[in-house]
Parts: structure tokens; C-alpha cells; sequence
């Protein structure tokens, strides 16, 4: 039986269909070049790799979508998108078939995993272009005054991470959840890392990447980098990619092109510096 909820939810869709203009397809190399542009979405809040600051979205994924679109010879118009439930809803939201209140579906999007099982659960695109190894890592503050200890370790002091993300599951209920009552939470993961230097925080779990950039930005001696493993953390780290739509692989073939060009020259390396981020190599690359 359809509930009360579920059948105004499709009604509601259906109207909201019948009013926004026809979308565009997300389009393969040919007509990229035709139209003269390339529309890239990215995440909004995902800093270092994308976030908006004076009316301009900035971030490594939004110089490196400008980077292939002028390696294409077409303009960039990159779009900041606010995150779905999953990544499946990001996927269909943005690539191959458009938001519900009218997102025009783009030609690709940045930062997605490049993980098997997500291109077989989402087989409207194709997922290419590794170009990035991401992971997690740890910051303390000079209160704590061994970084390098066991997590269990770190129970009465103040442990930052991004709401619902994997650091936090991994501080919430890892270790039996002996660290469960020291779990703040901040918007994202870089703002956890700068927290350390606000005094607001003691310890800090996000991304290898929000961590480099935050303590790059904020230059503070007072946040101190853990450079041993975190022990029992969910993942050992994954590649992250690119998507098209899946009847756009002549243009998923020119942006692996590309990728490949830039890293043999240095320039993606030389991108992720500018953002105090160390590029790693994806394994799949």
C-alpha cells in the first residue's frame, strides 16, 4: 500500500516535472565542443576541493574542472550542488537525469569514488579519471601532549569530526564507544582541523586532504600532525574520480586523456599545492 507521505511525494513530483523546462542531456565530447562549454558540478561545503567565497566557487575539483575544460577549448561552468541522501541521488541529480526543482543535469561530476559496486549500483554513468588516493588522518592540539597514542587513548579530551561522516562512526562507536562522550561535532572536516586552533576542540579525524589544507591555511604551531596509522579505521583509503553519463564515454575518454597529460607535467601535482594538499597517486591509476 502507498502511504499518505509516499503518494503526495509523487504527486508532487509529477507537477514540479510538468513545470521546469526540458533538460538538457548531459552531452558527449562532440557536442561539448559544439555548445562551446563544459558544465561540471561539484560539491558545495567540501573544502579544499570545492566551496564558494566571493560570489566564485574555488577549491582543487573546481581548478581542475576548469583545467580540462581548457584543455578542451571550451569554457567551464562549474555548479556547486548541495549533497543527497547517497551518492546514487548525487549521481542522478546532477549527471543523468537532473534535480526534481530543475538542476539542469552536467556534463560531469567531480569527486566520486571510483569504487566497482557504485558503477554497477549506477549504471546510467560511467566513472572514470582517478586522479587522487584520499584517506584519513588525525591533528592534536599541544594539550594533547602524545598524538601518537592508541585512540582509546584520547577519552576525556575534545574529538572533533564532521557530522555523520566516517570519522565520526569511527569515533562514535569504535573501541566498545568508550569515546562516545567526547564526540564534537563540526559542519565539515576541515572545520574540525581548524577548531584544534580555536580552542574548541583537542583532537581532530578527517580526510588526509581536509587536514593538509587546514593546518596549510591556518600555518598555527599549535595543531600538531599524528603521523601513525589511526588504528581500526573503517577504510584504508579509496581513489576518487569523475563521473559521465554513461552514453558520454567519448568525453569520460578525453578527460582521462587530459588527466594523464597533467599528471606527466607535474601540473595536478602543482594544483594540489596551491591548496596545501599533498596529490597522491589513485591506485587505479
Amino acid at each position: 500500500m502507498i502511504s499518505r507521505r509516499g503518494l503526495l511525494g509523487s504527486v508532487a513530483a509529477s507537477l514540479v516535472l510538468s513545470i521546469v523546462p526540458a533538460r538538457i542531456a548531459a552531452a558527449p565530447l562532440a557536442k561539448v565542443r559544439d555548445l562551446g562549454v563544459l558544465r561540471v558540478a561539484v560539491y558545495q561545503d567540501n573544502r579544499p576541493w570545492s566551496w564558494s567565497a566571493d560570489g566564485a566557487v574555488k577549491g582543487i575539483d573546481a581548478d581542475l574542472a576548469r583545467a580540462i575544460a581548457a584543455e578542451l577549448g571550451v569554457r567551464a561552468d562549474v555548479v556547486a550542488f548541495l549533497a543527497g541522501d547517497d551518492m546514487g541521488d548525487d549521481l542522478r541529480n546532477t549527471v543523468w537525469r537532473g534535480g526534481l526543482l530543475g538542476f539542469q543535469p552536467c556534463d560531469a561530476m567531480m569527486h566520486v569514488p571510483f569504487d566497482h559496486k557504485l558503477q554497477l549500483d549506477n549504471d546510467q554513468v560511467a566513472i572514470v579519471a582517478p586522479y587522487y588516493r584520499e584517506s584519513f588522518a588525525a591533528v592534536c592540539g599541544n594539550e594533547q601532549s602524545d598524538c601518537e597514542v592508541p585512540p582509546p587513548q584520547f577519552k576525556g579530551r575534545r574529538l572533533a569530526a564532521e557530522v555523520d561522516s566516517i570519522p565520526d562512526m569511527y569515533l562514535m562507536g569504535g573501541f566498545g564507544g568508550v569515546l562516545r562522550g567526547d564526540v564534537v561535532h563540526f559542519r565539515s572536516g576541515y572545520d574540525a582541523v581548524a577548531a584544534i586552533g580555536q580552542d574548541k576542540a583537542d583532537v581532530a579525524v578527517a580526510t588526509r586532504a581536509q587536514v593538509e589544507a587546514a593546518t596549510h591555511d591556518l600555518a598555527n604551531p599549535a595543531i600538531k600532525r599524528r603521523t601513525s596509522p589511526l588504528q581500526a579505521i573503517m577504510s584504508p583509503g579509496w581513489d576518487i574520480g569523475l563521473a559521465v553519463k554513461e552514453n558520454s564515454r567519448t568525453l569520460g575518454d578525453a578527460i582521462e586523456a587530459i588527466l594523464a597529460k597533467m599528471t606527466a607535467d607535474g601540473r595536478l601535482a602543482a594544483m594540489f599545492a596551491q591548496h596545501g594538499v599533498t596529490w597522491r597517486a589513485a591506485l587505479a591509476g
